[in-house]
């Protein structure tokens, strides 16, 4: 792998340990919701959530909890399972093959992003979400570097 100390290079590193880590997470709970089913899934979170939520109901966090666990019970199951479990293959992939730098990723990888990117843009567009707009801006940062990183020179 290359050898490079720029702050662009280091902030690539960080940008695509985090896509990996999210990709494994997605698949994770992909595996979550085939194993257990959507629903049960659904009760646990807000079970668990409950007591914070109690104690203090402006907590960002589990208030984002219990959103996505109620998009999760009002899903269809197949689709959450089929599209947890390909969106982590992809980003986990495309994030250990960043890392090992293989050269026939970064196009795939810039790809891929783009349509990430136009998702979720799309998305915006019929339901605004805060969150859905850091994703989205995190992953265009991450476009941006995956860009400059395949177009910078290769030093050993």
């Amino acid at each position: 792998m290359q050898h490079r100390s720029s702050l662009a290079h280091r902030a690539y590193l960080v940008a695509i340990g985090i896509k990996g880590m999210d990709g494994a997470i997605e698949l994770a709970l992909g595996a979550v919701v085939a194993i257990v089913g959507a629903q049960r899934l659904y009760t646990f979170l807000i079970a668990w959530s409950a007591p914070e939520i109690a104690g203090n109901p402006d907590n960002h966090a589990m208030q984002f909890v219990r959103h996505s666990a109620n998009g999760l019970a009002h899903a269809s199951t197949t689709f959450v399972i089929v599209y947890l479990l390909a969106h982590g293959v992809l980003k986990l992939g495309i994030a250990i093959n960043l890392l090992r730098g293989k050269s026939w990723i970064y196009p795939v990888a810039v790809a891929i992003l783009i349509g990430f990117i136009v998702f979720m843009s799309y998305r915006l567009t019929v339901h605004w979400s805060a969150w859905l707009f850091g994703f989205a801006g995190f992953d265009v940062l991450t476009l941006a570097l995956v860009i400059n990183e395949w177009r910078s020179p290769r030093t050993a």
